[in-house]
């Protein structure tokens, strides 16, 4: 609890003397009393929420209202949104990365990252994960630099590409928390063919709608608008949403997609950052000016794979979650 400082209103009391002081002298002791209350009070620490029971590296708080918790907004049917949420109170609870909650797996939620293994996942254009340039470290999975991926005796650094799911999803609500590397970049694909990306793409790289990860501070793709953070990729830029739910580099942000029927959703750290319906003139008119122009069925529907793509860049990812809609 933040500590209380009181402060006597009526009469300010001499400690040296016992004696009263004058209103005048009263009255400022009491207004540099108060305004030194507020500052006390926003600077004392805050007593966080008692986490002794939560038994894991990385615990986290969340919020839960009426049986819902907070790292799971924006729910897709505005449901959880705190601000529309009637009745009991928010608390404030412990929670462990890379886990459910009972509420979480009623609502149909499964976790696509375990913590610990990349049970689930492949490269795209392989049998299993190339692990020279994917790692698991301390609950998340981390995309080495390129600069610290090993190199074969000829100097050149091991094969890589996308990390991919061996589902696919056609209609779903994704979450999950990332943070990058200084001046990186990065994304998740989703609506990914396989088939498709291993032919018009190079290095095993995926194919489809991006939700795009930077640090618009620094990397040179921030001057494309399309191109910055939460952008639907080289498509629709965010909104100006974004520049209020954005954290700094190193922090998590946490990030949702809603892909339903033909509608797309990008939501940032609790903000929609993009919103967009496919086959429409506005899309088409997007699709024919975008690097994706000539590659056939780019923009069609499909039951596709979720990828975490291969950039240059350091980043990291977890609390990979998805239920099918």
């Amino acid at each position: 609890m933040t500590p209380y400082y009181r402060m006597q209103s009526a009469r300010v009391l001499s400690a040296a003397a016992g004696t009263s002081r004058t209103p005048v002298a009263a009255t400022w002791l009491a207004r540099t009393g108060f305004i030194l209350s507020i500052v006390l009070t926003a600077c004392a620490p805050r007593k966080a929420p008692d986490l002794a029971g939560v038994q894991c590296p990385g615990a986290q708080y969340g919020v839960v209202s009426s049986g819902l918790v907070g790292r799971t907004w924006p729910d897709s049917s505005g449901a959880a949104r705190p601000d529309s949420i009637g009745g009991s109170l928010p608390q404030m609870i412990g929670i462990c990365p890379n886990t459910l909650t009972d509420d979480e797996r009623r609502a149909g939620w499964r976790l696509l990252f375990d913590g610990k293994t990349f049970d689930g996942w492949r490269g795209l254009g392989y049998d299993s994960v190339p692990t020279a340039h994917w790692k698991i470290e301390n609950g998340a999975i981390r995309k080495l630099a390129d600069g610290q991926v090993p190199r074969l005796p000829d100097g050149q650094p091991a094969a890589g590409g996308d990390l991919m799911t061996r589902d696919t999803f056609r209609d779903f609500e994704l979450s999950w928390e990332w943070k990058i590397s200084r001046a990186g970049n990065s994304g998740v694909k989703y609506n990914v063919s396989e088939e498709i990306s291993m032919a018009n793409a190079p290095n095993h790289a995926a194919l489809g709608f991006e939700y795009q990860m930077l640090d618009d501070s620094l990397h040179e793709d921030n001057k494309v608008p399309s191109h910055r953070t939460g952008a639907l990729y080289d498509l629709l830029p965010p909104n100006a949403n974004k520049g209020m739910a954005i954290k700094s580099v190193g922090d998590w942000n946490w990030s949702t997609i809603v892909f339903r029927g033909n509608h797309g959703e990008h939501w940032l750290n609790g903000q929609k950052v993009v919103e967009f319906d496919l086959g429409t003139p506005l899309m088409d008119s997007l699709m024919r000016k975008s690097k994706y122009r000539d590659i056939k069925g780019f923009a069609q529907k499909r039951a596709g794979h979720i990828v975490l793509q291969d950039h240059v860049d350091e980043v990291f990812f977890r609390n990979i979650k998805i239920r099918r809609m």
